[in-house]
């Protein structure tokens, strides 16, 4: 039982390390993949507001199934900023590259508020989610308004 465990430990490991490890062809490549993620967890943490501020009948499930969701792709797109992709058709911004600190803090506090999110969620307490969404929503604008274009 304990061997199972330890693979299966090992396995789901790799299989997260696995997009960190990724080698993109070329600068566009990275391109669509960080945007590709990003718009995928926008459609997902836009669901949980919905329901955190009305707009759709809450769910608990739903917003637990998106939260884990959103806070597994979180640790996907930061691969994709590498050198040269700064240019072609992205709205990132220079600043990215110019305070690579400044930027790896940002994107490690909003995947700390989706984690706070992911937790909140689990508990199926609508004023909890609503706080963390709250929190999460504004890390996410934080960072987009320093690093993101229009």
């Amino acid at each position: 039982m304990k061997k199972s465990m330890q693979w299966a430990a090992t396995i789901a490991a790799v299989a997260f390390a696995v997009p960190a490890m990724a080698q993109f062809k070329n600068a566009d490549e990275s391109i669509k993949y960080r945007q590709s993620v990003f718009t995928v967890m926008g459609q997902h943490f836009s669901q949980i507001g919905a329901m955190a501020n009305g707009r759709a009948p809450f769910d608990a499930q739903k917003v637990k199934a998106d939260a884990a969701l959103v806070l597994s792709l979180s640790q996907l797109p930061w691969v994709a900023f590498g050198a040269g992709t700064d240019l072609g058709n992205t709205k990132a911004k220079p600043e990215i590259w110019q305070e690579q600190a400044k930027f790896k803090a940002a994107g490690d506090k909003a995947m700390s508020e989706l984690a706070r999110l992911d937790a909140a969620a689990k508990t199926g307490n609508i004023d909890q989610i609503k706080a963390a969404f709250g929190a999460a929503g504004q890390s996410c604008k934080a960072c987009h308004d320093v690093y993101r274009g229009k």
